[in-house]
């Protein structure tokens, strides 16, 4: 149900910095500037679109997860008020954020507010960004520390390692060389070639740390699945910074424009505005829905917060994001009638409920940001999104370096100061 609010919102949004809807709005609807100025919002409803409406909207959201963050604060039963209203009351949940999202548009001094809220909003932003960061680096230590412990009973593990090394590895080293090929040129593209080469010499890099003695001495379970997984992550960051940069036009010998640092390719696929928008759009929404939901639960809670099983108690499974089969956990079984509520005193409540709400916070500002094209929203529009933004361009590789930066972090931090903490 929280998810299904988020997405109503966001949809809204995509809506506001739409100029195909607002051009069929003002033609299609009776009466539509007689309406605008009656609810006093300009003559034609100018204060209901655009990126500051957004930021409006987005405040509210981010308010109301804000709140539930604050009121779910330390539940440790699924059985408490608390947790009553957390799992319940959804009509007037949906009120309740209707009214917030509504009352951001009387807040006084609208240019000061605006002003100050972005930056709230790029805060907030980067920080889910750098939490899908350390859920990625975490993952890649669980995977190979999961399969390790295999090796142990049964010698095939270390073949199911090679093999899935040696595939992402290949998949690295081919992506960086069909961008090479796609996205440089013999003369120019200078920019792309430098990015190439900084992130291919990133991911030899933390290969290199990642087998070196003093690491392994440290961190027996450190190997290259790890960095091959990163080095995969980085390629894709690096494919989907560089598809995002503005075109870049030149000239020809004949005089005409010319489009170059790009794939031939691939310019027949933005031709359709409406399309790509719509298109990209659904798939933007679904990876930060899927961000939202894979980062609030209690596993991902405890690597946030550092805490790992012990590698002996790993049991190998190919599929091991998912508990093992057999009998049914505590959890399961008591699953009662109705709602569908967990009840589970033992562990506490079945996630963080005020983790949950705080990364659903994030991905309220992270999702303001990203609609409004970041820096530059004030020629932002959503059916222009996709046509390349230098704010989503650098984004895009900041995360990619943090991301490398994390993953190092991870591997020297014990050497530094060996603690359990940083175990891996």
């Amino acid at each position: 149900m929280y998810a299904l609010y988020f997405i109503l919102v966001v949809i809204l949004c995509c809506i506001m910095m739409s100029n195909t809807v607002a051009n069929e709005m003002r033609e299609r609807i009776p009466f539509f500037e007689d309406i605008c100025k009656g609810i006093k919002a300009g003559d034609t409803c100018e204060k209901l679109v655009g990126y500051s409406a957004v930021y409006r909207v987005c405040f509210g959201m981010a308010c109301f997860f804000f709140i539930f963050c604050l009121l779910t604060l330390k539940v440790n039963n699924s059985k408490s008020c608390r947790a009553y209203i957390h799992n319940g009351f959804w009509f007037f949940k949906l009120l309740l954020l209707g009214a917030m999202c509504s009352g951001a548009f009387f807040i006084p001094d609208q240019e000061t507010f605006l002003n100050a809220w972005r930056y709230v909003g790029a805060i907030g932003g980067f920080l889910f960004i750098g939490i899908q960061l350390l859920l990625i680096v975490e993952f890649a230590h669980k995977w190979n520390k999961n399969w390790t412990a295999g090796t142990a009973t049964n010698k095939l593990w270390y073949a199911c390692l090679s093999l899935v090394t040696l595939i992402m590895y290949s998949i690295a080293t081919g992506g960086l060389i069909l961008m090479a090929v796609f996205y440089t040129q013999k003369d120019g593209c200078m920019e792309n070639k430098i990015l190439l080469g900084v992130n291919g010499g990133l991911c030899l890099l933390i290969s290199v740390v990642a087998i070196s003695p003093c690491v392994q001495d440290r961190q027996p379970h450190s190997g290259l699945l790890q960095s091959g997984l990163i080095s995969c992550y980085v390629t894709y960051l690096t494919f989907s910074a560089l598809s995002s940069k503005p075109v870049e036009v030149v000239l020809d010998e004949h005089g005409k424009n010319v489009t170059i640092c790009v794939p031939d390719f691939g310019q027949d696929l933005y031709r359709d505005k409406n399309l790509v928008a719509g298109l990209g759009t659904s798939l933007l929404c679904a990876c930060i829905l899927y961000s939202c939901l894979t980062s609030t639960t209690r596993s991902s809670s405890d690597a946030l917060q550092g805490r790992y099983g012990a590698p002996e108690l790993e049991v190998a499974r190919c599929c091991f994001c998912f508990s093992s089969g057999g009998e049914d956990t505590e959890e399961q079984q008591n699953v009662k009638e109705g709602p569908r509520v967990i009840y589970d005193e033992k562990k506490s409540t079945v996630y963080t409920y005020s983790y949950f709400h705080f990364v659903f916070f994030l991905a309220s500002l992270y999702v303001m940001m990203t609609i409004t094209n970041w820096f530059n929203y004030e020629s932002a529009n959503i059916e222009s999104f996709f046509s390349g933004s230098w704010s989503i361009f650098w984004v895009k590789m900041a995360s990619c370096w943090i991301c490398v930066l994390l993953y190092l972090g991870t591997l020297i931090a014990p050497l530094c100061r060996p603690s359990p903490q940083f175990s891996v």
